[in-house]
């Protein structure tokens, strides 16, 4: 069959690796997903919206990929059903060669005075408590591989750290934290830990902060998507155990 249109194996840094993307209909995960497949990933799509993960295998399909839907809502999963994922993907492809955590929850600015206890305690289990499970649970599969890859994607820090970013600005700071310890435990291993923090990107996230939006260095998610495939390929190994900060 003709192969004109589709990269070359030079350009294809995922060949052969299976690829787990959580928060994969979303801006950035959207983008990352088509990014990864035409880089040759075999990839594992995770979301709880089952529509929009349709969306993205649609887009993907597009590229030459097959990938496999997973729906999962973050929120209410608990470590067996991240124990249960895991074991799926063992069966079903028989590895596990990166993890890219792009799920976020945020749903407005608001002063942590008057923010509800239980939304409070939900917004920090999304984006700090269940990427940790779901990783914790990836671990075993992903020292198999010679070369895997756990990439968290993370706010600026500077800037989720001023008034009323509540909760989604706690739980990146966790979660920034948990990079550099996640590095230092697995530095002896095949398990490479990195984080990326893109520029402002134009995405649902972004837009229930800034309703009117005027940031003229603000870039579509697709932007980044490159720097999603580095890190997950083994180029990746020269930002281990560092956040990437890439501007687009």
């Amino acid at each position: 069959m003709s192969l004109i249109g589709l990269p070359t194996r030079a350009e294809r840094p995922l060949e052969q690796r299976v690829v787990l993307i959580a928060g994969a209909h979303g801006g950035l995960g959207a983008a990352a997903a088509s990014a990864c497949a035409a880089a040759g990933a075999t990839l594992v799509l995770l979301g709880r919206k089952v529509p929009k993960l349709n969306r993205v295998y649609d887009a993907v399909a597009q590229a030459g990929a097959e990938p496999l839907l997973y729906p999962l809502d973050l929120e209410g999963a608990t470590p067996d059903d991240y124990a249960e994922l895991a074991d799926r993907i063992h069966a079903e492809l028989g590895r596990l060669d990166g993890v890219l955590h792009c799920a976020a929850e945020f749903k407005g600015l608001t002063p942590l005075e008057h923010t509800d206890p239980a939304a409070f305690a939900r917004v920090v289990h999304v984006n700090l408590t269940a990427p940790w499970w779901l990783s914790q649970a990836c671990l075993p599969l992903l020292k198999q591989s010679d070369d895997a890859a756990l990439v968290f994607v993370l706010d600026d820090l500077e800037r989720v750290a001023q008034a009323y970013w509540g909760a989604y600005g706690v739980a990146q700071h966790g979660l920034t934290a948990l990079v550099g310890m996640l590095h230092a435990e697995l530095v002896s291993t095949g398990v490479r830990v990195s984080g990326l923090q893109p520029g402002p990107m134009r995405t649902g996230l972004r837009s229930r902060a800034y309703a009117d939006d005027g940031d003229a260095q603000a870039r579509d998610a697709a932007d980044y998507a490159a720097a999603c495939v580095t890190l997950l390929s083994s180029a990746g190994a020269e930002h281990r155990g560092r956040v990437w900060k890439v501007r687009a």
